[in-house]
């Protein structure tokens, strides 16, 4: 039975006028399980194009959210929903994680339904909700687009490598069944990175409509503002040079790295590391700050996204971390965001990792390996001590931002994928 706000939306719909360019409209539901800024800029730009809009994402992660509200200059044609089990999501419990996340599929499924849509777009989505999602979509002829942010079996044998091979065997062999059985029965994928379609191949994976789309940042909604700023100032940041890593600290990022960067930079005055994150990361740095008494480390919970400009505005230098493990299953968007910002990167990540290569071929900042401690603190000293590097940096971030982070220009690829999986 379709509620309220669907009823709503299709009344705003058909009051729209003509049909938008690149096909027919469209009823769209978009779910990005993070509720992350750039899926939700790209479901405001295709109900701009007349298509209707239904977005979805998950009230039970902790994560850095988008501008995930209604606002009065949004189109007609676009809603926005929190889907919510009703309790926080317990991420490495993987037992638990399974039963939680199947429950969600299931009212995200039915949410989903109710809008009727022509087609779904699910993002960065774990295995139990998609395959839920999958299974509900099929029993009516909906086509579902995979946007890959993750491979999440890769990222599970990490959690249960210390479990016992008679547990952890058949556990990732189901995990993985789930995963890429529905990456194969989907209509479309959309990846964010070429490696993606080398990883999946070799895990039997060869979707004939694989797309590569790489992430983005909402250029715009991000942009660079004066290090001087209000909440700079109200942090007592505004004086002091900033080693800034914002977002999530998970098990693919070491937070050691910068509990090393406050060590190295412990007797300089001037220098603050400051975290700004929530759960398994964050815990870790609080001990240690205690532990060692970093007065110079500080840490501070997830921001509203519309502090995020001057949050990022603050960083004299803007720290990217991902472990070697992760190298071909992940692809950190704060790259694209910093860029937006205009702040330099020093970054730890793989060298076969696509953000790794953007920083270094476009010159956003320094980049090294996870394991090399010593080559990331002498990026940093070299970084605080190189003020026309600094500069150089965010120029070759503007260039690089006015491109990669264009949504007119990213937008007509989505419309594309998502014309392709309705026409089968």
């Amino acid at each position: 039975m379709v509620d309220a706000a669907s009823t709503l939306l299709r009344e705003r719909t058909r009051a729209g006028t003509g049909l938008p360019a690149g096909g027919p409209r469209l009823r769209v539901a978009v779910h990005d399980y993070g509720g992350y800024a750039f899926p939700v800029q790209l479901s405001r730009w295709l109900a701009a194009q007349g298509h209707a809009v239904l977005h979805l994402y998950s009230g039970d992660v902790e994560a850095p959210r988008g501008r995930l509200d209604r606002h009065p200059d949004d189109p007609a044609s676009f809603a926005v929903e929190a889907v919510s089990t009703g309790r926080p999501l317990t991420k490495y419990d993987l037992a638990r994680r399974w039963w939680q996340e199947t429950r969600f599929g299931a009212r995200l499924a039915e949410r989903v339904l109710a809008f009727a849509p022509d087609v779904v777009l699910s993002a960065n989505t774990p295995p139990a909700v998609q395959q839920r999602l999958l299974k509900a979509l099929s029993r009516v002829g909906v086509p579902l687009v995979c946007w890959v942010q993750d491979i999440f079996s890769i990222g599970a044998a990490e959690i249960l490598k210390g479990k016992p091979a008679l547990l952890r065997v058949p556990a990732l062999g189901f995990l993985e069944r789930v995963e890429y059985g529905t990456l194969r029965a989907a209509a479309g994928l959309v990846v964010i990175s070429p490696d993606f379609l080398t990883t999946l191949a070799e895990r039997g994976v060869r979707h004939p409509r694989g797309t590569v789309i790489e992430n983005w940042a909402p250029l715009g909604e991000i942009r660079p503002l004066p290090k001087d700023n209000g909440w700079a100032r109200a942090q007592g940041l505004a004086d002091r040079f900033v080693f800034l890593c914002s977002g999530t600290l998970g098990m693919k990022h070491d937070p050691g790295q910068l509990l090393r960067l406050a060590h190295a930079f412990r007797d300089d005055p001037a220098v603050r590391v400051v975290a700004v994150s929530q759960g398994l990361g964050r815990r870790f740095l609080e001990e240690a700050k205690a532990r060692d008494g970093l007065d110079n480390l500080v840490l501070l919970d997830f921001q509203p996204f519309g502090m995020l400009p001057e949050v990022l505005a603050t960083a004299d230098v803007s720290v990217v971390l991902l472990e070697e493990y992760a190298g071909a299953l992940s692809v950190p968007s704060k790259v694209y965001s910093h860029a937006c910002a205009e702040r330099p990167i020093l970054a730890a990540i793989p060298a076969a990792n696509l953000a790794r290569r953007i920083v270094e071929r476009e010159g956003l900042g320094l980049a090294v390996d996870p394991g090399d401690r010593d080559g990331f603190l002498a990026a940093a000293r070299r970084l605080r001590r190189d003020a026309d590097l600094r500069t150089a940096c965010a120029a070759a971030q503007s260039r690089f931002a006015a491109h990669a982070c264009d949504i007119a220009r990213i937008g007509p690829n989505f419309l594309e994928v998502l014309h392709a999986a309705r026409s089968g």
